[in-house]
């Protein structure tokens, strides 16, 4: 039967295991790359979205996408932690965040339509589908 003073060896053990990859980078390293799409579940807004879902594809194995119905109660309540409310088709998340600082030192936000997408209403973003993609690239690293 084991002690409490074999509980405790064992658990200062695991402390010194687990500090040690911490230490050398083991149990810390990043995960995947976490892609959040938050989009209606209908015509415009998954028409729009397949040029993005094919450059995303693209990195298979590489990223984790995550679909969520942005009209659902967690897909608002996902949307209004990033700061959004209102009626908005679509916003993507690249590790969190739906902002983007482009090589030309611009930041743009992944939300609604991408840029000259056709989209009805005129409910284009400022984004195109190769920001997306250099977000992408850029939260893989080299």
């Amino acid at each position: 039967m084991a002690t409490r003073r074999d509980a405790l060896i064992l658990i200062g053990a695991g402390a010194v295991l687990f500090s040690t990859k911490m230490y050398f980078g083991h149990a810390g390293a990043a995960g995947p790359v976490t892609v959040e799409v938050l989009a209606m579940a209908h015509w415009p807004v998954q028409n729009a979205l397949k040029p993005a879902r094919e450059v995303l594809a693209k990195y298979d194995g590489r990223i984790r996408v995550v679909d969520m119905d942005i009209e659902s109660p967690e897909g608002e309540k996902r949307a209004k932690s990033v700061g959004l409310k209102g009626h908005i088709p679509l916003v993507i998340l690249v590790n969190g965040s739906k902002s983007f600082k482009r090589a030309d030192g611009k930041t743009i936000d992944f939300v609604n339509f991408p840029a000259a997408s056709g989209s009805p209403m005129g409910l284009n973003g400022t984004w195109t589908v190769a920001d997306l993609e250099a977000a992408v690239r850029a939260a893989i690293g080299p």
